[in-house]
């Protein structure tokens, strides 16, 4: 072969090698954002489920686990029987959960393993009462099983009101 000839097959080969790598960084990147699309569909038919107070439709979301895990008002709630038990209490009053979907971030930690945060306002009250707004920092890990996603702790964090200002 001549000299002109290796340097096309080279060139070929070249091209070749880019097309194959920004493929597979592609295809990287779709399989990334499809985790992130699943994830975010378990938060959001988890919200659903919560606000119509559908507890078989929380149980199918939540990781039948003993080492489940919901921090509520600073109390650990281990289990999913557990969890599932302490809502059907709390639906018999006031629940609703409204996420602020425009700052929901999915953080993959790996392929099965998911980080969920979402600014959200729960409204919580007893039966008959007024539920006042209550602004939290929505914390949940996703793993994923056999069966899809499912929630295996779900850590909110209230907020409370901001600091005044100090003097100057």
């Amino acid at each position: 072969m001549n000299e002109s000839t290796l340097f096309r097959h080279a060139c070929k080969a070249f091209i070749a090698g880019l097309l194959v790598t920004g493929l597979m960084a592609f295809s990287a990147t779709g399989a990334s954002a499809s985790r992130d699309d699943d994830v975010r569909a378990v938060f959001d038919q988890f919200v659903r489920a919560q606000n119509s107070h559908d507890i078989a439709a929380v149980r199918d979301v939540l990781l039948d686990s003993p080492d489940f895990l919901w921090i509520t008002r600073g109390t650990p709630i281990w289990g999913r029987d557990a969890a599932l038990k302490r809502f059907e209490t709390l639906y018999q009053g006031t629940w609703k959960l409204s996420p602020d979907s425009s700052n929901l971030k999915v953080v993959l930690l790996s392929d099965t393993t998911a980080q969920l945060y979402v600014p959200i306002t729960f409204n919580i009250g007893p039966p008959g009462q007024p539920a006042p707004d209550a602004p939290f920092l929505m914390n949940q890990t996703l793993v994923k099983t056999s069966a899809g996603w499912r929630i295996a702790n779900i850590l909110p964090i209230p907020l409370t009101a901001p600091a005044p200002p100090l003097p100057k």
